[in-house]
């Protein structure tokens, strides 16, 4: 592949290195295809600075030019579509179709949420007073994207901060910072210096960010575990926060389904992006009466996918991310296959180069197992069997998360009905991941804090500022 590629930060709209990098591999073939900078403290600081020397100047921008900015970025997405969808299978591994949807998804979320109205100002009056209610941006965002879908989670963040008035520092993850870094490069003359600081670094950046005093809120993206760590670290200063977390989102497959239509859906709903995706499909219930025809149609589906390497025509799914989820997973499959359970398709991990995991079905595992209670975040899924409505309700909501899930039925009342008994921030009834920038998405119980996308998600941007004035006094007969 010749010498690995160079990479430079982007703070107050000029490009800055590091003294240390950090080796980006490819995770079909494990080699070094990139060196992105490493962040020291003092350039975190650097960049803290810039995005509050450029705050006042961007919140008094009126919001009509902020979207035609937001908007502009997204125009320069779609220009670079190619070249950023070339990084993001280099770095991420997922083929080359998938991340050219991913880059337009991020171009269309850019459009999309420079349209949306929010309540900027909200009057009320009486004859004694006049209150407005404005909605003032909160200042510096701290951005953290994971790296399952690097660019339009980058562009969640992005989008909604920078609409609000907000300027922002954002990180990319170790394991996926060439697209993002790619992206601060082509917005330099695009947005004012300042406004927009990408910077790129190792795990240890995470809670330099998380307890900066110079950031006014934190958006993340990623684990339980983790998210909870940024929760802690941000307290000193009292940041606001948008933790959008694990997930271990149920499907209910009911016995009167139409099994043949809706496994294909089913099938994507839990293997998409190998399975690395927060509101993926993780358990997998189906009624009794539909069950061996459901795992039937699942297990021919895993049969005819094809797995490899991102930029070979024809693969539809890739490689695990990183080494360090690729081990996990494995550790994942022996203990369920030391439990003595089944497996309907996979359960056999290839020799060789590249963290290439197959597409696993379990087949009714215990629901005190690991794969059933733990977020796998890779291509393994249980098939689990239930009797009646009462019991597969109890069991779905049966999980610290509460991010998404879905319930599957012809009946669709009785499919709503179901639905609208989970616990969960996020529900679909015979449809399953029709995200949309107009529609909000929070997590229930340790699937986050907050809100991402629609209007609610814009106001998480801002704080309110109500200006109660007193109004004159008026004598009578005056003016």
């Amino acid at each position: 592949m010749g010498n690995p590629i160079e990479f430079s930060m982007t703070i107050d709209g000029k490009a800055v290195d590091a003294s240390r990098r950090i080796e980006v591999l490819d995770p079909a073939t494990e080699q070094v295809v990139a060196r992105a900078p490493d962040a020291a403290p003092r350039q975190l600081d650097e960049a803290v600075a810039s995005a509050r020397r450029a705050a006042p100047a961007w919140a008094g921008l009126p919001l009509e030019e902020r979207r035609k900015l937001i908007a502009r970025v997204g125009e320069v997405i779609v220009s670079n579509q190619e070249t950023l969808a070339q990084l993001l299978t280099r770095e991420q591994g997922k083929p080359l179709a998938a991340a050219r949807q991913e880059v337009m998804a991020a171009a269309f979320w850019c459009t999309a949420t420079a349209g949306l109205d929010f309540p900027a100002d909200v009057s009320t009056e009486s004859p004694e007073e006049l209150v407005r209610v404005l909605r003032v941006p909160l200042g510096v965002v701290g951005g953290i994207v994971p790296w399952n879908f690097p660019l339009v989670l980058a562009i969640w963040k992005i989008a909604p901060a920078l609409l609000t008035g907000n300027t922002m520092v954002l990180k990319p993850s170790p394991f996926t910072p060439l697209a993002t870094l790619k992206l601060g490069e082509l917005l330099r003359d695009v947005l004012p210096p300042g406004v927009l600081n990408v910077i790129s670094g190792s795990d240890a950046l995470g809670p330099l960010m998380s307890e900066h005093p110079g950031i006014d809120k934190i958006s993340f993206t990623g684990s339980t575990q983790t998210g909870r760590a940024v929760m802690a670290s941000a307290a000193g200063n009292l940041k606001r926060l948008t933790l959008e977390l694990g997930g271990n989102d149920a499907a209910i497959v009911m016995a009167d389904a139409d099994i043949d239509a809706i496994a294909p859906l089913i099938f994507w709903g839990a293997f998409a992006n190998s399975a690395q995706y927060c509101l993926a499909i993780k358990r997998l219930y189906i009624h009794e009466d539909v069950y061996d025809r459901m795992a039937q149609a699942l297990a021919r589906l895993a049969r005819e996918t094809r797995l490899g390497a991102g930029n070979v025509e024809g693969v539809q799914l890739g490689p695990v991310q990183n080494r360090r989820q690729f081990e996990r997973l494995k550790r994942l499959l022996e203990d369920t296959r030391n439990q003595g359970c089944r497996f309907l398709a996979g359960g056999e991990v290839p020799e060789g180069k590249g963290y290439f995991f197959p597409i696993t079905l379990v087949d009714n595992p215990p629901d005190t197992a690991r794969v059933v209670r733990e977020e796998p975040f890779g291509p393994i899924l249980p098939l689990l069997s239930f009797r009646d409505e009462e019991e597969v309700i109890a069991r779905a909501n049966d999980s610290e998360y509460g991010l998404g899930g879905s319930v599957w039925g012809s009946d669709h009342a009785a499919a709503t009905r179901v639905a609208l008994r989970l616990n969960t921030g996020t529900v679909w009834v015979n449809q399953i991941h029709t995200l949309k920038p107009s529609k909000p998405m929070a997590g229930h119980k340790q699937s986050g804090i907050g809100i991402e996308n629609g209007v609610d998600g814009l106001l998480e941007y801002t704080v309110p500022r109500t200006v109660s004035v007193k109004r004159p006094h008026r004598t009578q007969g005056g003016s």
